[in-house]
């Protein structure tokens, strides 16, 4: 099973039914992939969440999230300081130290890491996550 680290508005915009991006949401739960997350991200992840549908979506999300037998909380030890926007950096640190096979962000921040020989982080777009899914 691919372990994947998903950028917060990804998953953000993939909670809602009516989104065209439900279906990453459907498939974490379906446990087609792990889930990567630490502390921070999951904190993150709750206040953003939060911050767009309410209190309630949050809790009910991350409640689901933190259950599941594909969630991975990982520890890291080591800050790579990779990224310009400090706060997506918790984001490569979880994927190097989950030995992640990508992070799924739309985010242009996270194209400096194609230029990064070591450690190498592979970030795809969604597009590309639903077609490596398909093809396992």
């Amino acid at each position: 099973m691919k372990k994947v680290v998903l950028d917060t508005n990804v998953l953000l915009v993939s909670i809602s039914d009516k989104s065209s991006l439900h279906w990453i949401f459907q498939k974490l739960l379906a446990k087609e992939y792990t889930l990567c997350v630490t502390t921070d991200i999951l904190a993150e992840y709750a206040e953003i969440i939060e911050r767009h549908m309410g209190s309630g979506a949050s809790e009910d999300a991350l409640g689901l999230i933190e259950n599941l037998t594909n969630l991975e909380h990982i520890t890291t030890y080591y800050k790579f300081r990779l990224l310009k926007d400090e706060d997506d950096d918790k984001f490569v640190d979880c994927a190097i130290a989950a030995n992640a096979s990508f992070i799924v962000s739309h985010d242009s921040d996270f194209k400096v890491l194609e230029r990064i020989d070591f450690p190498k982080v592979k970030v795809i777009d969604t597009i590309t996550f639903k077609e490596e899914l398909e093809n396992t």
